[in-house]
Formats: C-alpha cells, structure tokens, sequence
C-alpha cells in the first residue's frame, strides 16, 4: 500500500509508479490511436459525409451514452471500493480483537508462564497465516516448535487460521478444565476467539465473491464500442485533434475499471492492496508488550 500526503497533490501530477494505469494501457491507447487515425483519414480525405444529417443524430446518441457510461464506472467505483474499506475495517476489528484477547490473558493468567507465552506466538500468528491464506498462497513460517510442541500439528494444506484458531481455543478450554479460568472469564475469552474466526469468514467472504461477471463483460465491451464510435462522431468536429481526444478518453474510462479491478479484492499483492503483513507484524509487536 502506497502511503503518501493526500495535502502534497500537485506533485502526483508528475509521479509515474508501478502500477500507473499509464503502463498498462499504453499497447491499448497506441493502438486505439492508429484506429483513430486511420477513421480520420478516410473520413477526412475520401468520405464526404460531413453533411449528412445522419451523423448529427449519431453524435446526440453517443452524448447521452456517454451520460449512462459515466453512471456505470460510478457505481463499479463505489462498489470496488465498499469492498476495499470493507476489508481494512474487517482488519481494524482484528487489531483490536487481538490486542483485547492479549490483555484479559495478561489479566487472567498472571503466573502461567508457559500460557502466556502460547497466547504471545499463536495471537499474531493468526493474523500472519491469515494475511498469506487470503493471498492464495502456501503457509511457510519458521515455527518454534520446542516451545509449542503442538504447532506441529498444522497441516499447511488444509485452513491454516481455523487451526490456529482451535489451537487458542483448545488451550482455553484445557485451561478452563484445570481450574484456572472461571466460569464468567471463559465466556470473555470464548467471545473474542469466535471473532477470530468470524473476521475471516467475512474476509474471504469479499475474497471470493467478485463483482458478477456478466456486469464486469457488459461494461468492458461498453467502454471499447463507446470510444470506438468516437472518431466517427468528433472527426468533422475536432479534425485530427481526434486521435488525443480519443485516446485521452479511453485512458480516462479504461483506467477507472483498472482501478476498480486493483481494490475490489484487497488482500492481494497489488500496490493498493491492504497491507496485511504490515498489520501483522503490529498485532505482534502489540501482543508482546502486552505479555
């Protein structure tokens, strides 16, 4: 995630990063460019319909479609965008649910060294095999497994949080059967573990549900006959000056659905991505102050 000052605006006008729309769509606007070039051409030197009231029609129509269009990549922003704070809110809730779980076992486990320690590596270790499960990847971490002998148990093949999960969980309830939890305080401990699990039940929710792909076809094939009708309309208008306009606009409609493509799943690699490993590595600094 790139962090920057919202304030400093005037410099982003010359900023070129990595994942500019810029590079992504240049093969597409020099090609659109030769297409506008090639329509202006004929139009200009061999057809002569620049009188022809048919056309007039057709630039009414196309104004009013580019009225719809601008109502579609509005709603296909907010929506891709409903998701990504969606998700960085989901990630705030597993902060807190973590640094809460850390203080009431720093509260009610004074003296159990060895739990203390458990709940120190297993809290964060959640949110890092979170961070790598919602990026479809393999579990690879350097397990201290002399100190928790039980973390051998996980099976990177299979939901590495839910394990995780129920190893906290099963360390509550063995300490809960020893007698050292009360009956009020296992209810406390019980409700911040269930978020856990509920947190990323919600994550992957967004993660595998994408925006219907029959809107995302619709609206792709809209954007590419929209600007290709655009020469046909502006050339007797603008001339040559066509080939800008039209690129520039493809760039413009072509680089909202890029955007929205980048942030609608946001627990990826992508630049505007969450930085989930980042708030990973916070969940652990935080717990190990906390015991």
């Amino acid at each position: 995630m790139i962090t920057y000052n919202p304030k400093d605006w005037f410099t982003f006008i010359f900023r070129v990063h990595k994942s500019d729309t810029v590079r992504q769509l240049f093969p597409m606007l020099v090609a659109i460019s030769l297409y506008a070039a090639l329509v202006a051409y004929m139009e200009l030197e061999y057809w002569d319909i620049s009188e022809d009231n048919r056309i007039k029609n057709v630039s009414v129509m196309h104004s009013l479609l580019g009225f719809v269009i601008s109502l579609l990549l509005v709603f296909r922003t907010n929506t891709a965008y409903d998701r990504w704070w969606e998700g960085r809110k989901l990630w705030g809730n597993l902060v807190n649910t973590s640094r809460n779980l850390a203080i009431k076992i720093n509260a009610m486990l004074p003296e159990d060294e060895d739990s203390r320690s458990f709940f120190r590596r297993t809290i964060p270790l959640y949110a890092s095999v979170l961070s790598v499960h919602l990026r479809s990847e393999v579990t690879r971490l350097a397990l201290d497994e002399r100190e928790h002998p039980e973390l051998k148990a996980l099976d990177h093949g299979k939901h590495v949080p839910n394990q995780v999960a129920s190893l906290m969980t099963q360390r509550v309830a063995q300490l809960y059967a020893a007698g050292m939890l009360k009956d009020a305080q296992l209810i406390v401990l019980t409700a911040d573990l269930q978020a856990f699990t509920d947190i990323a039940g919600a994550c992957e929710r967004i993660k595998n549900t994408p925006i219907p792909y029959s809107y995302s076809v619709f609206l792709k094939k809209f954007i590419f006959f929209y600007v290709m009708t655009i020469p046909f309309t502006f050339v007797f208008t603008l001339g040559y000056w066509v080939i800008p306009v039209v690129a520039f606009v493809f760039y413009v409609l072509a680089s909202v659905e890029l955007i929205a493509e980048e942030i609608e799943d946001p627990f990826g690699g992508d630049t505007n991505d969450l930085p989930t490993e980042k708030l990973a590595e916070n969940i652990g600094r935080h717990v190990r102050e906390l015991l």
